[in-house]
């Protein structure tokens, strides 16, 4: 018969993905006596993320340089059909991380700092006894693991595996928004891997990834990301993925290439599903959600991990408080009353904005008349500036694509 064992903790982190690990670095830092628990044996698998990120999050979330894969300073658009645009700038715009290293960079971090780290758990129930949470997580071998905590954070990404789906009564009127994508990581030669240094290239139009679009990023000298990301429409057919990304590459690469010139180092994929206005329940007593278990992935680019490390740096000075005044909160609730409006804050008005933006661009983008509206906003950008473009894609400063474009943005043609 399985056996179980127990430990116990002030906060115990599920999930060791960007926020959670964030989440548990910032609280050992602090001294607080923290576990970050995850599903994976090896933070290097699973590794889906396109991970690209703005040069100023490197030191607005005191991430370490251990973690970047490339810098980059050039945007490339390609498409609709067979359009190129690009906008490049003499300085560095952003980094390309390489997430399994991040992921490991922050778990090391949390040890550090007299943190535990407890990999190869997975999530099984949540519960609240007295003033203590109750998690039972399971190992592979089935013998299960008791965490006594004074709170625990939900940090399990889209599948929510303590907190749940919100009962009906509570599901936000705009519903869930999913979105499904694939990335191989490729190694590729020298000439083959120069063709795309510095530079984040997307491929967009119904006739590259329809409902959806495509990338190539930079990583390590000799190694590039090749992925597609589409939303999941329940009305409309949808080609598989693996087709895509295999035809997608087949068109970029294979120009002047034999097979044999790449190799596949790995495949992976994974679901994301966000609420346009995020305002789903956040905590249930003292279970708390974080990063995409709240919808913070942004689905206009697929945005996650910037957004993920920026709930960990709500959240981690409300816990603090939290812990220090407890026995004095009334309840778990109050303790934690000003975590879902300051995250609220933190990521901004334009952000339901960007939501349905992308709801009605990447649903909308299975045609020739789509194609051509997504074609005119590009060529509306063509004299704009790569500092424009990254104000635009990762600032959402949409009011830079001029006026003649805004009612397309807001749905209104």
């Amino acid at each position: 018969m399985p056996s179980e064992s127990s430990l116990h903790c002030q906060v115990l982190v599920v999930g060791a993905g960007p926020a959670g690990g964030d989440l548990a670095r910032r609280l050992a830092m602090q001294g607080v006596d923290v576990v970050l628990a995850d599903r994976l044996a090896d933070l290097n698998r699973s590794a889906f993320s396109s991970a690209a990120l703005p040069m100023a999050s490197m030191e607005d979330f005191g991430l370490s340089a251990e973690v970047v894969g490339s810098r980059w300073r050039q945007w490339q658009l390609i498409g609709p059909g067979r359009a190129t645009r690009s906008w490049a700038s003499p300085q560095p715009l952003g980094v390309v991380l390489d997430f399994g290293a991040l992921r490991r960079w922050q778990a090391d971090q949390c040890l550090r700092w007299g943190g535990r780290v407890a990999l190869g758990l997975h999530a099984c129930s949540s519960h609240e006894e007295g003033e203590r949470m109750v998690t039972l997580l399971r190992r592979a071998d089935g013998t299960t693991l008791r965490v006594s905590s004074d709170w625990t954070v939900d940090a399990s990404g889209q599948a929510r595996a303590l907190l749940g789906d919100p009962p009906p009564a509570q599901r936000p009127r705009d519903g869930l928004v999913r979105a499904a994508g694939l990335e191989w990581l490729l190694q590729v030669s020298p000439t083959c891997w120069q063709r795309w240094a510095e530079r984040l290239s997307f491929c967009l139009g119904s006739d590259w990834v329809p409902q959806g679009y495509g990338w190539i990023f930079p990583m390590q000298p000799g190694v590039l990301k090749l992925g597609v990301c589409r939303l999941v429409d329940p009305q409309r057919q949808q080609p598989p993925l693996g087709g895509l990304i295999t035809e997608v590459g087949r068109r970029l690469l294979a120009d002047g290439m034999a097979d044999e010139d790449f190799k596949v180092l790995d495949r992976h994929g994974g679901l994301v599903r966000s609420t346009i206005r995020r305002r789903e329940p956040h905590q249930r007593g003292r279970l708390v959600g974080l990063g995409d278990a709240v919808s913070t992935a942004n689905l206009l680019g697929g945005e996650g991990i910037r957004h993920a490390l920026t709930s960990s740096a709500v959240l981690a000075p409300l816990l603090q408080q939290a812990l220090a005044t407890s026995g004095i909160s009334a309840s778990p609730q109050q303790a934690l009353r000003d975590y879902a409006p300051q995250l609220r804050r933190a990521l901004g008005w334009r952000w339901s904005l960007s939501g349905r933006l992308a709801r009605r661009t990447w649903l909308g983008l299975h045609g020739p008349r789509a194609d051509g509206r997504l074609d005119q906003v590009l060529r509306g950008l063509e004299r704009r500036r790569a500092e424009d473009l990254s104000a635009l894609l990762f600032g959402y400063r949409f009011e830079r694509y001029g006026l003649r474009a805004m009612p397309y943005l807001l749905g209104w043609r």
